[in-house]
């Protein structure tokens, strides 16, 4: 028998979790989330939640990376001390996921240090959308379901009814990801070589593949300064690819970002709504809704129903 279920937000992606609890019918716990007059973050759960299955949603996505994973850490502790029968962090954007190792001197794995406050805050499972790395689940001593938002874009990419297509990857990493794209379209492969000589500075040099006279789909987990996909477009315009599309989970647009895609070849940007873009939209850009997979993905865990089938 489920346990009582509770949704409660933080103030990162509140229409995101308006949609889940739209999703579910339930609605939202009363919370209070404020600021101190010193800036210091002040939570309140404003009601009832003993013995209850919570669900905190909260993505730890920029403007305030630091603030959004701060409130979440009191949120769950909130939690903790209210004798609640289990915590989720549900969480759409995993922040510090690209330092997921040691791969220079005298550097921290981030990555596992946020999974250990987390669970440290009183987690007891977690739910999140394309992690950069699968491998961060194993950061967890605890259940963590790592969704995959490529379903979402299949569907909108299939209705769009694109012929010679093919998938590109902009990076040996994302091959994977390409390649299961790639078979449900029943489309080619291609793979953009490149060299990364610093972060956030990329080096375009090859692509592997035929794009000539092809409509061209470039997928990646994350878009975050657009300098790797936009780099990417340039070169597979310059192989002869037809029309550039492309799609990703995360629109994280940093710094130049926006104004890279919009200057570039690229004839749509396909993204997700797991960081909300608020100012940071433009003409060429399409925002796809991942609320329903989470919501049902909550609803299973909530009921001890299998996730499994979730996963394209």
């Amino acid at each position: 028998m489920s346990k009582s279920l509770k949704l409660i937000s933080g103030t990162s992606n509140p229409e995101f979790a308006k949609e889940i609890s739209e999703y579910l019918e339930t609605p939202l716990v009363d919370a209070l989330i404020t600021r101190f007059s010193d800036g210091e973050i002040r939570v309140q759960i404003k009601e009832n939640v003993r013995g209850s299955d919570v669900f905190v949603i909260q993505s730890l996505c920029p403007p305030k990376v630091n603030d959004n994973i701060m409130e979440l850490l009191l949120i769950l502790d909130a939690l903790k001390r209210s004798s609640t029968y289990r915590v989720t962090a549900v969480i759409p954007y995993y922040a510090y996921a690209r330092q997921d190792r040691k791969d220079r001197p005298r550097v921290p794995i981030s990555a596992r240090l946020l999974a250990d406050l987390i669970q440290k805050a009183g987690a007891h499972r977690v739910l999140t959308v394309d992690l950069h790395s699968a491998q961060i689940q194993g950061f967890f001593d605890c259940p963590v379901d790592n969704l995959y938002a490529l379903p979402v874009i299949l569907e909108y990419l299939k209705n769009k009814n694109l012929e010679n297509l093919v998938v590109a990857s902009p990076d040996a990493g994302g091959v994977e990801r390409a390649r299961l794209l790639a078979n449900k379209l029943g489309a080619g492969l291609a793979i953009i070589y490149k060299r990364r000589p610093e972060p956030n500075v990329v080096e375009t040099l090859d692509v592997i593949g035929d794009v000539k006279g092809k409509n061209v789909i470039i997928i990646d987990d994350m878009i975050d300064t657009a300098g790797t996909i936009t780099a990417a477009a340039k070169m597979l315009k310059e192989k002869g690819a037809n029309e550039v599309l492309a799609a990703c989970t995360h629109p994280v647009f940093s710094g130049p970002a926006v104004e890279r895609l919009k200057e570039s070849p690229i004839k749509e940007v396909i993204v997700t709504n797991t960081i909300p873009l608020d100012d940071k939209k433009f003409d060429k850009l399409t925002i796809l809704s991942v609320a329903p997979l989470v919501g049902e993905a909550i609803r299973r865990i909530n009921t001890e129903s299998s996730v499994s089938s979730l996963f394209i």
